[in-house]
């Protein structure tokens, strides 16, 4: 009797590979849509954090009369609690420091990214 019960509480191999074939037909419908999602949040963080970025050297200027000489002095001077990472690069170090036409004026104009590459929309990314 304990023999007939053991043998109907699991699963036939067709099952298992019935089970198996829907999963992996799932998979391979999500996975592009998982990896677009992953990009495009790349994509608006750094757009995100140059605004931020640009924002704080336009006050960091109207408030000393001179732009920053680093990206660390925004930091010091408390107009940010630390340097963002670029999404694309993963790294704070890979910012391209844009100086202004009047160097006596100091030493970052503009922020852009130091990213290879292009976005979605079809631009490079050093352009933003």
């Amino acid at each position: 009797m304990a023999s007939r019960i053991a043998l109907g509480k699991g699963f036939t191999l067709i099952e298992l590979l019935v089970v198996m074939t829907i999963l992996s037909l799932l998979l391979t419908l999500a996975t592009p849509r998982y990896f677009g999602s992953v990009e495009r949040a790349k994509e608006e963080i750094l757009r995100s954090d140059l605004a931020t970025l640009r924002q704080m050297v336009d006050k960091y200027y109207g408030e000393t009369g001179q732009y920053p000489a680093e990206l660390n002095d925004l930091v010091t001077h408390r107009y940010l609690r630390a340097i963002p990472e670029d999404p694309m690069t993963g790294s704070a170090t890979t910012w391209v420091l844009v100086p202004p036409e009047d160097p006596q004026q100091g030493a970052i104009y503009d922020v852009k990214s130091g990213a290879p590459g292009k976005a979605r929309d079809g631009t490079a990314y050093a352009q933003w």
